[in-house]
C-alpha cells in the first residue's frame, strides 16, 4: 500500500490500526474502535500507529492505557535519544530511523516511540515513516508477525534495514568517487567527500546509542518477550555492530579519499611553484646583464661599438647554455 492511505487519511491521532489475528494477518481498525479495544479471542494483538503531536493522545495513553505520565509524556515529547525500559510489565522504547522523507538528508533521522504491554503495541511518530508501513504491508498480505514480541523485532529489523540501505549508498558514493578523476574537479570531490563523513558522524552518532537500547530490550523485556524474539533482537545487535563497523571504515575511506586529493593538490602546487623559481633563475642573471648594460649613463662599455649587440646576444647565449648545463647536472631539469 501507498503512503497516501497510511499517511494522509487520519482518523484522530490515528495513522492506520490493525487487530492482528495470532495468524500472520490482521483487520484495520477504526480510532473508536481502538480506544476502547478488548481482545474477542486468544492471540489477538492490537496496534495503532499514532501521530504523537496530535492534541488527545498523550490523554488517552494515560487514562485509557493506565501509562504513568512520565511515560506518557516521554512518549508524546520531541526527545528522541535512542532508549529502551520496562514498567509495569510493558516495554517502552525510543528509535530512530532515517529519513526518507523529500529533501531531507539520511542523517536527519526520524524518531518513533514505542509501548506494548504484551496485547497492545501502540507506535508514534511526528514525521513520516517507512519502517511501520513494511511492516503494515506484510501484515495485509497475511505474512506478519504472530505475536507481540515478534511484531515488536520485525519493526525494529525494518528500521535496521532502512539504515542498511543509506549504508550501502554511502559505500557506493564513494566507489564511485575512488574510480573518478580525482584531479578533474577537486573541489567538488572534496566537497562530496565531506558530506560523506558529516553524514557518517551523525549516523554513527544516532546508531549507537540505538545500539545500547537494543541491547536493553535483550535483557530486559517483560516476560512475554520470549526466547525467541530475545535471539531476534540479538541477531539485529549483530547487525548494528557490523553497520557501525562499515561506519567507521566508510569515515575512513573518505577520510584516505580527502587526504589523496590534497596531497596531489599539494604536489601540484610544489611543481608549479618549482617550474617558476626555476624560470627565475634562468632569467635572473640574463636580466642583470640586460639592465646593467641598458643604464642611460656614461661609460658604458662598448657602447659606440657595432658589434656591442651581438656580443652581449653571444653572452646572454653563453650564460644561458652553462645555465641549463649545470641545471641538468644538478638534476633540476
Amino acid at each position: 500500500m501507498n503512503q497516501h492511505n497510511y499517511e494522509t487519511e487520519l482518523d484522530g491521532p490515528m495513522l492506520f490500526g490493525r487487530v492482528l489475528d495470532g495468524q500472520g494477518g490482521g483487520r484495520p481498525i477504526g480510532w473508536d474502535e481502538a480506544k476502547g479495544w478488548a481482545p474477542a479471542q486468544a492471540g489477538e494483538i492490537l496496534w495503532v500507529h499514532l501521530c504523537r503531536h496530535i492534541a488527545g493522545v498523550g490523554d488517552w495513553l494515560e487514562n485509557g492505557l493506565g501509562i504513568p505520565e512520565p511515560t506518557a509524556e516521554l512518549l508524546v515529547s520531541d526527545s528522541t535519544r535512542p532508549r529502551a525500559f520496562t514498567e509495569n510489565g510493558a516495554l517502552v522504547s525510543t528509535l530512530r530511523a532515517i529519513n526518507f522523507n523529500p529533501g531531507a538528508e539520511p542523517e536527519d533521522m526520524v524518531a518513533m516511540q514505542l509501548w506494548c504491554d504484551g496485547t497492545r503495541l501502540v507506535t508514534l511518530r511526528r514525521q513520516p515513516l517507512q519502517s511501520p508501513r513494511d511492516v503494515l504491508a506484510a501484515i495485509d498480505r497475511g505474512h506478519g508477525p504472530c505475536d507481540a514480541g515478534r511484531m515488536i523485532s520485525d519493526l525494529i529489523e525494518a528500521v535496521i534495514d532502512q539504515m542498511s540501505h543509506a549504508i550501502v549508498d554511502t559505500n557506493d558514493e564513494i566507489d564511485k568517487l575512488e574510480d573518478a578523476d580525482l584531479e578533474s574537479d577537486a573541489a567538488a570531490t572534496l566537497d562530496a567527500i565531506s558530506d560523506i563523513r558529516r553524514n557518517c558522524l551523525a549516523l554513527k552518532r544516532h546508531m549507537a546509542p540505538q545500539h545500547e537500547a537494543l541491547e536493553t530490550i535483550s535483557r530486559t523485556a517483560p516476560a512475554w518477550f520470549g526466547k525467541k524474539n530475545r535471539r531476534e533482537i540479538i541477531e539485529s545487535i549483530d547487525r548494528m555492530r557490523r553497520f557501525l563497523d562499515d561506519l567507521d571504515i566508510s569515515k575512513e575511506s573518505a577520510l584516505v579519499l580527502q587526504d589523496d586529493i590534497r596531497a596531489r593538490a599539494v604536489a601540484q602546487s610544489g611543481r608549479t611553484n618549482f617550474l617558476l623559481t626555476l624560470v627565475a633563475s634562468i632569467f635572473l642573471p640574463l636580466t642583470f646583464i640586460t639592465g646593467l648594460l641598458g643604464m642611460n649613463v656614461s661609460g658604458i662599455p662598448s657602447a659606440t661599438d657595432p658589434h656591442a649587440f651581438w656580443i652581449v646576444i653571444g653572452l646572454c647565449g653563453a650564460i644561458l647554455v652553462l645555465q641549463l648545463a649545470l641545471f641538468w647536472r644538478w638534476k633540476w631539469l
